[in-house]
């Protein structure tokens, strides 16, 4: 309480009052404001470290998305890897951003949870300004200027690469946004993945992928899909029956972000899994 007390005080001559950024109008943007009062939080502003050190830290790994009529579905598997040693099984890499839109990390994964969380207060932020949301395209380039502050740590091995989905009122759909380590962002059409596994992952998206899916097909698509990469990537989990960890999976529509629950998600695994003992290497697509 001392330390804040007089951080206050420093920015304001009366004690324990709000310093006068707090009710400048000036921004809408969390991250500016942060920028402006306390810059050393920026995860931008930190110091790179002088070699490498990513194999040494936790990665989040495969994380596939699916655009469904109405919407979009987010996945990601639970395995976090640190060199060839299994870090966690039930990490987890797909978030709410904010009622309409989703966010899903790949890469170290401390800083890529921090990259979250800065952006969930980013769209806060930004809603209780303005009262109103940002749009789709808005937030997908917010996310992206905050990936490209990473740089420095990328370059020392600490990338974080996100994935973004949305549902867009406009066109009565769901978006998915890519992005590389240095802050390009891209918009991907019908699916897309990203992560070690996400070769892998991405073929089974090809051969699965319809533009007519519902929700309940779009997420089984995505556990089919994690579990071919999980397959052949050895940093990717596939569901674990014995533990009963499995993917999360998310879906986002015009009635909002919803998570599937454990049973939901469960029982899709499951699907997958039995069928599996049947076709090793799952379902086969229509050749016409």
């Amino acid at each position: 309480m001392v330390e804040e007390g007089s951080r206050v005080a420093s920015h304001d001559s009366h004690a324990g009052r709000l310093p006068g950024l707090f009710a400048s109008p000036d921004t809408s943007s969390f991250t500016e404001f942060l920028g402006g009062y306390s810059p050393e939080l920026l995860p931008g502003r930190r110091t790179p470290p002088a070699s490498r050190v990513g194999d040494d830290i936790p990665h989040g790994t495969t994380i596939v998305a699916v655009v469904f009529p109405g919407g979009v579905v987010m996945a990601g598997d639970r395995r976090a890897t640190a060199g060839n040693m299994i870090a966690q099984r039930d990490i987890e890499k797909v978030f709410r951003a904010d009622e309409f839109s989703a966010i899903a990390i790949a890469g170290t994964a401390g800083i890529g949870i921090e990259m979250v969380r800065l952006f969930q207060v980013e769209l806060e932020h930004y809603e209780k300004r303005e009262g109103r949301t940002l749009s789709v395209e808005g937030k997908a380039n917010r996310l992206a200027t905050m990936v490209r502050q990473n740089l420095g740590m990328a370059m020392q091995g600490l990338a974080v690469v996100p994935l973004f989905a949305g549902y867009d009122e406009e066109r009565d759909g769901g978006r998915i946004f890519s992005y590389d380590p240095a802050g390009g962002r891209y918009e991907e059409r019908d699916f897309y993945s990203v992560g070690s596994g996400s070769v892998f992952a991405r073929g089974a998206l090809k051969k699965l992928y319809r533009p007519d899916l519902s929700v309940e097909d779009a997420g089984l698509v995505c556990v089919q899909a994690l579990y071919d990469a999980a397959d052949d990537d050895s940093a990717t989990g596939g569901p674990d029956l014995t533990r009963q960890i499995f993917p999360v999976v998310a879906s986002v529509t015009s009635d909002g972000y919803r998570r599937l629950g454990e049973d939901e998600v469960g029982a899709l695994a499951r699907t997958v899994v039995d069928g599996r003992y049947e076709s090793p290497g799952g379902p086969s697509a229509p050749l016409r």
